[in-house]
């Protein structure tokens, strides 16, 4: 059964010349394709840590454990957390702990959001 919004497309569609019906099926395009459903938020996958992890690989082995979760929005975070480790030498367990935490929260944004 259709909505009201339905019909009353059809009915402004239906009143329209030719050139504007194409016009305002370009646009609903135009509008779809720059629409991004909300993924539907999955719980994390279990990837076991292993006890010797470098940096990089424990940001894979994260983004694989957090599928859901944006990587784009944590590279500022990231990069931050792998110049520390790798300019100033801090420690990969310590980096990889506040990776994990980093991982977490923004898994916890994106499950507060979709509540």
């Amino acid at each position: 059964m259709p909505s009201k919004t339905e019909k009353r497309l059809r009915e402004i569609l239906a009143g329209l010349p030719a050139a504007q019906a194409q016009a305002l099926l370009d646009y609903a395009e135009f509008l779809a394709a720059r629409y991004v459903a909300p993924a539907e938020l999955t719980e994390p996958l279990e990837i076991p840590r292993p006890s010797q992890e470098s940096v990089i690989k424990a940001i894979r082995r994260l983004g694989a454990t957090y599928p859901m979760v944006d990587r784009s929005k944590m590279l500022n975070e990231t990069s931050v957390l792998m110049t520390q480790h790798i300019i100033h030498g801090r420690d990969a367990v310590d980096v990889i702990d506040e990776l994990e935490v980093l991982f977490r929260r923004q898994y916890e944004r994106l499950s507060n959001q979709q509540e």
